[in-house]
């Protein structure tokens, strides 16, 4: 088997919110999977129908081979998921709601030694006996991630598992992730952090409006998107532009003028050229790629027109 997650055709309705549509993709196994997408696009609703929380309205998904509603257990055991939100018991020790969940997943004594390694790599060790609502957010979000790990499950859904923490543990989760993804596990992401995504996962699914825009690469992602920009710096700081290079400006703060160029129809060559017939002065000039941030701006956009319309048949 090569796939850990497999998702088909995925519909699921709320009333009259249509929250997945047809959504279709699968992730292998040791992957590092982004999903990505606005509030409201669907993520979340995907992750509660791979986790048995969510009833698809039609359509399978499955978790290493176990579909999520006929083999509920097999696929339940198969997932580990780090909630968004800092869900916890205050009632029990770290170390204690640790024992409970591995013991939710069938793990007896023999987890003992595993729920220690948790505790000293996630930096818990000295918080195993204290209460969980004595703890810093940032050392709940901790906790989280061992509850995801207790049961050693193949794959690990992290559900924006930084909003809201300092760089510091930030960097420690990634630290944590990469050793994940390294040992074997499967890994899916979601964040808005979009930097994120593209230092990580080897390939991103987007969504938006409850549909899936976009299921690539990064490298395949970064290539759809046609522009670069263009920066310069001119003299004098208020010199008139001609009109082919006006066409072009994004953002302009007197002599620092910030040019949108399509990469098959406008040539830097001939902006310089214009430019200089004007009798403008390029002092200094550079370029910028795209990045992942301005790809999923460009997908976004072009889907809300088509969404528009349908909300308003």
């Amino acid at each position: 088997m090569t796939e850990a997650i497999r998702v088909e055709r995925l519909h699921k309705r709320y009333a009259a919110v249509h929250a997945l549509r047809g959504v279709d993709f699968a992730v292998a196994r040791g992957e590092f999977f982004g999903l990505l997408g606005p509030n409201g696009a669907g993520k979340t609703t995907l992750i509660g129908i791979l986790a048995g929380l969510v009833r698809p309205t039609a359509g399978r998904a499955a978790v290493m081979g176990h579909d999520v509603r006929r083999q509920w257990r097999a696929a339940r055991r198969s997932l580990g998921l780090v909630p968004q939100e800092l869900v916890y018991d205050p009632f029990f020790t770290v170390r204690e709601i640790l024992w409970l969940q591995s013991g939710y997943f069938g793990h007896g004594r023999e987890n003992r030694a595993w729920i220690e390694e948790l505790l000293e790599v996630l930096d818990l060790a000295d918080k195993a006996d204290a209460n969980l609502q004595e703890l810093s957010g940032g050392m709940k979000r901790r906790v989280l991630i061992a509850q995801a790990l207790v049961h050693r499950p193949p794959v690990v859904v992290l559900d924006e598992p930084t909003a809201g923490v300092d760089v510091e543990l930030r960097q420690a989760l990634w630290r944590f992730t990469r050793r994940l993804h390294a040992e074997g596990h499967t890994i899916v992401l979601t964040t808005h952090y979009l930097e994120e995504a593209e230092a990580l996962c080897e390939r991103i699914a987007i969504l938006d409006h409850g549909s899936l825009r976009a299921l690539d690469t990064k490298a395949g992602l970064l290539a759809r998107h046609p522009w670069r920009c263009l920066c310069l710096e001119l003299e004098p700081p208020d010199a008139a532009l001609p009109e082919a290079v006006a066409r072009l400006v994004t953002e302009r703060d007197g002599g620092r003028v910030r040019l949108r160029l399509h990469r098959l129809h406008d040539q830097i060559g001939a902006v310089l050229e214009s430019l200089r017939a004007a009798g403008v002065r390029v002092r200094d000039l550079h370029t910028e790629e795209p990045g992942l941030e301005e790809v999923f701006l460009e997908l976004i956009h072009e889907g809300a027109p088509a969404q528009a319309a349908e909300a308003q048949a």
